[in-house]
C-alpha cells in the first residue's frame, strides 16, 4: 500500500502539475471557480515547502488534494444538464404539420427508391423525378429521395438460380431500411422485382407503388384491350405481371415466342444492363412489335426498365407504355401531393 501511496506522491508532488490539471478540469465541466481559487492557494503554500521534500518521507497533502479534485469533478458531471434536443427535431411525421397557403409551400414527401437493377435505368428514374418536381416547384427545388442500390450481379445470380425467397427477402429489407430512414412510399425500381411486391407490401407500414397496377391504369385510360409484353423472360414467362394485368385490368396481353423471348432477356441482360445500345438490337425489337401488333396487339408494354433506353414510341406504330417513365411519373406525382392517392397506386 505504502508503495502505491508513493507513486501517487511522486506524480503529485510537483504542485503546479495540480494546478494545471485543475484548470484543465475547470474549463471542461464547470468545476466551481472557488474550488479552483482555493486549490491553487493551497497548492503555493505546498510549493514553499517543497525545499523540503527531500528530508520527508511521505506527505498525504498531495494525495487529499487530488482526492477533492476528483471528488469536485464527480459532483459537477452528476449535476451537468442533460444536453436538450430541440422540439422540431423528428421524423418525417413532423412536416406534416406545417400549414401552406400554395403549392410551393406544401412539403414534399419522401421517395424510397430501390434501385441498381440495374443502375441505368435507376438513373433515368432520378433524372424523371426531378425533373417533375423542378416543373412544379421551379428554381432550385429537386426531390427528396433516399435510395438503396442493390449489387445487380448479386441479384442476377439469384434470379437465375430461382432463388425467389432469398430476393423477396432482400426486397423486404430494402424497403424496411428506406421506411426506416424516413421515406413515405416505395419503388422498386424494376419490372422483374415485381414478383416481390405483395410480400414487400405485407411487411412495411408505407404504399409499395406498384409498377404493374400503375402500367395497368394506363392502359385502361387508353381504351385498349389487348396489348403485347415485352421484357426479362421472368417477366414474359411467369403469371405475376401478365395474369395481374389481366385479371385486374381484363387485358389480353400477348408475348413473344420463345425464340424471341430469348433474344430479349439476352439484350437487356448482355447489352441495356451494360450500357450498350446497338442499332441491331433495336431493329430486332421493332420486328418483333410489329410481329405482335399484326397479331392483334394495340399496344406494347416496355416491361423491362431497360427497354426504354432502346425503343421510342417514334420506333413504332403501335402505342408505348414506357414503364420506367410511368413509374417514376408516379412516384413524383405521389411526392408532390398529386392527385393520385397511395392506396390506388400501392395496393
Amino acid at each position: 500500500m505504502s508503495q502505491i501511496l508513493a507513486i501517487i506522491f511522486r506524480i503529485c508532488t510537483n504542485g503546479r502539475l495540480l494546478f494545471i490539471c485543475a484548470t484543465l478540469i475547470h474549463s471542461g465541466s464547470g468545476v466551481h471557480p472557488g474550488l479552483l481559487s482555493k486549490a491553487g492557494t493551497a497548492v503555493n503554500k505546498y510549493n514553499m515547502n517543497t525545499v523540503e521534500k527531500s528530508k520527508m518521507k511521505f506527505d498525504f497533502f498531495p494525495l487529499l488534494l487530488l482526492l477533492i479534485l476528483v471528488a469536485a469533478i464527480a459532483a459537477s458531471g452528476c449535476a451537468a444538464a442533460p444536453p436538450q434536443v430541440p422540439a422540431d427535431v423528428g421524423g418525417n411525421q413532423n412536416l406534416s404539420r406545417i400549414t401552406a397557403t400554395n403549392v410551393q409551400e406544401i412539403p414534399m414527401k419522401t421517395i424510397g427508391l430501390i434501385g441498381g437493377m440495374s443502375w441505368l435505368s435507376t438513373a433515368e428514374y432520378y433524372r424523371i423525378i426531378n425533373t417533375e418536381t423542378r416543373k412544379e416547384r421551379g428554381g432550385l427545388h429537386s426531390a427528396k429521395i433516399l435510395m438503396y442500390s442493390e449489387d445487380f450481379a448479386e441479384i442476377e445470380q439469384l434470379q437465375t438460380q430461382g432463388n425467389w425467397s432469398e430476393l423477396t427477402r432482400r426486397m423486404i429489407i430494402d424497403a424496411q431500411y428506406l421506411e426506416a430512414g424516413g421515406a413515405d412510399c416505395i419503388v422498386i425500381c424494376t419490372n422483374t422485382m415485381h414478383k416481390t411486391t405483395d410480400d414487400v407490401q405485407a411487411n412495411i407500414h408505407i404504399p409499395v407503388l406498384n409498377i404493374i397496377d400503375l402500367t395497368g391504369e394506363k392502359i385502361r385510360e387508353k381504351g385498349i384491350k389487348k396489348v403485347a409484353l415485352l421484357g426479362t423472360k421472368y417477366t414474359m414467362e411467369q403469371d405475376f405481371n401478365k395474369g395481374r394485368l389481366e385479371q385486374e385490368y381484363n387485358l389480353t396481353v400477348i408475348v413473344p415466342n420463345q425464340t424471341d423471348q430469348d433474344y430479349i432477356h439476352s439484350v437487356i441482360y448482355n447489352e441495356l444492363c451494360q450500357g450498350e445500345i446497338k442499332n441491331e438490337s433495336r431493329q430486332n425489337f421493332e420486328r418483333i412489335i410489329q410481329e405482335l401488333a399484326d397479331e392483334g396487339a394495340e399496344g406494347v408494354i416496355l416491361g423491362c426498365t431497360e427497354i426504354p433506353l432502346l425503343i421510342q414510341q417514334k420506333d413504332v406504330n403501335i402505342t408505348v407504355f414506357d414503364t420506367t417513365a410511368i413509374h417514376a411519373q408516379a412516384a413524383a406525382d405521389f411526392a408532390l401531393n398529386r392527385t393520385r392517392s397511395a392506396a390506388s397506386a400501392g395496393r
